[in-house]
């Protein structure tokens, strides 16, 4: 449950104060994920004590000043999202499905007993923080601004209970292409020791706990020469997640039909992710006729397209590949949109998967997975008209 909100967060109180310095924007080539930061951020606090929200602030980028024993520090009271902006062919600034990171960013709010805060208002001053760094939004092809909204529980006090201050804050980083000499389908390997989460449990929230704890599993996937770990779960080792992406699969069904699953969130092993509900949305307009994703089959022509949210096992995906039904397997998030897989790791075998575009496919991807980037791309760019893709 919340906290009590008290005075509500409102974004016509906001206070600015301009840095003094003028941080030049580094070229795209040298950019490194998440390493370089805009010149400002914004701010905002809460309080019990104070009576709620407390004043939005956007300011000079800069370090927190925090009580050691923070219950951040502690207790992991910490919850954050990733979203993005990108530069349109006018030069307008662009969020996508912004609506999406702010539900559940509110839902990780209440599972953490943080207070509530109205969407409207917290992406209006996201908002306005990309007006006032609009310039370190790159404009070479494929380059966006990484948006960083965060919630951490600021109470001084060792006792374990919720948090009755907290700040959210909201800092930006320039990123370049993801991949920036080209698309490149990855290896996985299949995370035998440990899990990333378990029924009812928190893996359907951005909480930083969910992630430190899997850079183990990552380094020891890394030196048996793989460059992700696919999570899996339970007795029959049910596909979670690639890594910090949502899962899709792509199959060919005994009569022809294709299918494309990701696994269900009705267990909370999985993140609602924006881009997964993108893909599944476009995926279902094609197999509706409601619209055409380049280089698929058309249902016109009599192929179906069969879009599925459910679990999906390991042994499925030994079976489909020994059979040749194992079309594409791939991974989806903020940060790479979509990434191709070609092989996993598991129980000291190899899983081919193909990796075949077709003749006029996006290279390094899979057939769906180079049709859906390549509309995700033209919806966020301003290129496809869409309601998803909203301008500053």
């Amino acid at each position: 449950m919340y906290l009590p909100q008290g005075a509500p967060l409102d974004a016509s109180k906001l206070q600015v104060t301009l840095s003094t310095s003028d941080t030049p924007l580094p070229p795209s080539s040298t950019l490194v994920f998440g390493q370089t930061f805009s010149s400002h951020m914004l701010t905002i606090p809460w309080s019990l004590a104070n009576g709620g929200w407390g004043v939005p602030e956007i300011k000079p980028y800069g370090p927190l000043q925090l009580d050691p024993s923070a219950s951040v520090f502690h207790y992991a009271q910490e919850l954050f999202e990733g979203m993005k902006a990108y530069k349109d062919k006018q030069g307008r600034a662009r969020l996508f499905r912004p609506d999406l990171n702010m539900r559940r960013m509110r839902n990780g709010a209440e599972r953490m007993a943080f207070p509530d805060f109205d969407s409207e208002e917290l992406i209006k001053l996201i908002m306005e923080l990309v007006k006032v760094d609009e310039r370190f939004i790159p404009t070479d092809p494929g380059c966006s601004l990484y948006i960083r909204p965060t919630m951490i529980g600021t109470r001084a006090s060792l006792g374990v209970g919720p948090s009755t201050e907290v700040l959210l804050f909201v800092i930006c980083s320039p990123v370049a292409k993801y991949y920036s000499s080209g698309a490149k389908p990855i290896s996985l390997l299949c995370s035998e020791k440990s899990i990333r989460a378990w029924p009812r449990g928190t893996g359907d929230c951005k909480f930083g706990s969910n992630y430190g704890p899997c850079v183990s599993s990552q380094l020891e996937a890394a030196q048996q020469g793989y460059q992700q770990v696919l999570w899996i779960f339970g007795e029959e080792d049910e596909l979670t997640e690639v890594g910090m992406m949502n899962c899709f699969v792509v199959f060919r069904k005994e009569d022809g039909s294709i299918e494309l699953a990701t696994p269900s969130l009705e267990n909370r092993l999985s993140l609602p992710g924006v881009t997964r509900d993108s893909i599944l949305s476009l995926a279902r307009q094609h197999a509706s006729g409601e619209i055409e994703l380049p280089n698929l089959p058309l249902p016109s022509q009599g192929h179906k397209l069969i879009v599925s949210e459910r679990k999906i096992t390991m042994s499925e995906i030994v079976q489909a590949e020994r059979n040749g039904n194992l079309l594409e397997v791939f991974g989806s998030g903020t940060a790479a949109v979509i990434t191709s897989v070609e092989k996993i790791g598991y129980k000291g075998e190899e899983i081919r998967v193909p990796v075949d575009g077709g003749e006029e496919g996006e290279v390094g991807f899979g057939r769906f997975a180079g049709s859906l980037v390549k509309v995700l791309n033209e919806i966020q760019y301003g290129e496809r008209e869409s309601d998803w893709s909203w301008v500053c």
